[in-house]
Formats: structure tokens, sequence, C-alpha cells
């Protein structure tokens, strides 16, 4: 889930967020309809230590996978890299951010992570945040996969999802937790514990750089404040009152996250392609 910015948030006609059945968005995108920015696993602080860790410059070609609104666009782009390529599957969203950010240097591609079309060794930086954790198996591979193809020799890649707990959690809360999040969020939810996201990443090749875990506190009150501030709050509240059904969608997840907070966390990981 992402989307954080001190910005306002802007919704076209055309964009997901901006559908107001509440019974049948995705999680994310309700969130965001309700005016919520930071939907990202670790917050907001996790975001900055992840951008802060890949220590992007004005050489860097940066690519990020599934930018949605462009909020951590927005702060790679404050770094002032050479080039930035969002890759977007949403066509929708894809159009909207090239409109918003789009500049010589700056591109949205309408692409999957799997398949960016993009030229091999043509990035110094990679990442993506709270999409390979809705993603299967087989499906993270070739993510990563693609991730090591357009990554430079020594480029960095960088990663912010779930993360279960413990590294040895048992079988059967993995699958009431995977079961219950794909439910309450209507997309599918697949979170690694942060061994498993190591072997993944070491798997494709990556040597590990850094890494860090935070509380998944998505919807807590602290994490709320500090995410998006009082008046952030205040709207989000006032959204919530007016769309009951929204309502119900939100404190059903709440709940959800709150029965497995004990199994639930964020990871933030950077890696290197080794360099020849």
């Amino acid at each position: 889930m992402k989307i954080e910015s001190s910005q306002a948030l802007h919704l076209s006609p055309v964009h997901p967020a901006a559908h107001a059945d509440a019974t049948k968005q995705p999680g994310h995108w309700l969130l965001a309809s309700l005016g919520k920015r930071v939907l990202r696993p670790g917050g907001l602080e996790l975001t900055r230590q992840l951008i802060e860790h890949l220590a992007t410059g004005s050489s860097d070609d940066v690519v990020e996978f599934a930018p949605g609104l462009g909020a951590t666009a927005r702060l790679t782009l404050s770094k002032r890299p050479r080039s930035y390529v969002g890759v977007e599957r949403d066509q929708a969203v894809a159009r909207q951010l090239q409109t918003e950010l789009g500049s010589p240097n700056v591109r949205i591609v309408s692409a999957s992570a799997e398949s960016t079309q993009l030229a091999a060794n043509s990035a110094s930086i990679v990442y993506g945040e709270a999409m390979l954790s809705m993603q299967t198996p087989e499906q993270k591979c070739r993510i990563l996969a693609e991730a090591y193809r357009i990554l430079k020799p020594g480029g960095r890649y960088g990663i912010h999802e779930l993360a279960l707990l413990p590294d040895n959690i048992d079988e059967a809360p993995r699958k009431v937790i995977e079961r219950e999040m794909s439910m309450n969020i209507h997309v599918g939810v697949r979170p690694a514990t942060l061994a498993e996201w190591r072997h993944l990443l070491g798997q494709a090749g990556f040597q590990l750089e850094w890494q860090t875990l935070a509380p998944m506190h998505l919807l807590e009150p602290k994490r709320m404040l500090d995410d998006e501030g009082i008046a952030g709050v205040l709207r989000i509240a006032f959204n919530l009152l007016r769309r009951p059904a929204a309502r119900r969608r939100v404190l059903s997840m709440r709940r959800m996250f709150s029965r497995h907070a004990i199994h639930l966390g964020a990871v933030a990981i950077v890696c290197a392609k080794p360099a020849r």
C-alpha cells in the first residue's frame, strides 16, 4: 500500500481512489479516497530511511516500481537524480503521474514490474514499496529478476514491504493472516519473513547492504498522527463520518491488523548488484 506526501492529495476522476464504492475498492485506494496519504506498512519514517540508504545523487538513473500517486517519487526527485522512470501497471494512474511529474528527465511508463521493457544495465537505483507483498512467490522472483536485469553492476535495489514475525512463524497463523488480510483489503496478500525476504534477494543475485524492521501500525493512532499530522487525521475522521460503508471497512481492517499485530511488521532492505 503506498501513498504519502506533505502535499495535498489530488485524485482525478479516472484514478482508482476517486471511485466511491467502499465495499469493492482495494484497501489502499479506499484509504486514499478518505484522504490518507501514508499507506506503506512502515509509515513515512521507514520510507525516509529507505530513501536515505539508497543515497540517490545527481549522477543516478532511478527506476521506481509501482509509484502509485507518486509520493515517494517526489521524495526521490528532490534529490535531483539524472533521470527517473516510474513503472506503473495501471494506465490511467501512469497518465496522471506523467502529467504531474513529467519532464525531460522524468517519465512514467505503463508496464509491469515483471517486464518493464527497459534496457538491461540502465539504472543505478531501483526500488519498490508495498508491492512485492501482493505477489505470488513466482511473481516475486520474476520482479526481483527484472530489477537485477535493469540495474547496472554496483547498482542498488531497495524494498519496503510487509514482514511476517518471527522468522519461524508457524504455517497455521501464516495462512490465517494471508486469508484475513486478502479478504479485508480485497487484494491477495502474501508477505514473507525477514529471512525469506533476504533469501529471495540473495537467490536473485543481490548482496545485502542494510536492513531494518518497524511495527506495522498503519491504522494506529500514534502512527496516524506521525504520518498524517493533526489536520490529516481530522480530515480522515471527517470523511469516515460521512461514509458509513467506508468506516465499516476501515474498522474491519484495523481490527484485523490489531488481531495479528504480534506477527505483522514492516521491513526495509537495501541491497546491491555485484560490481564486475
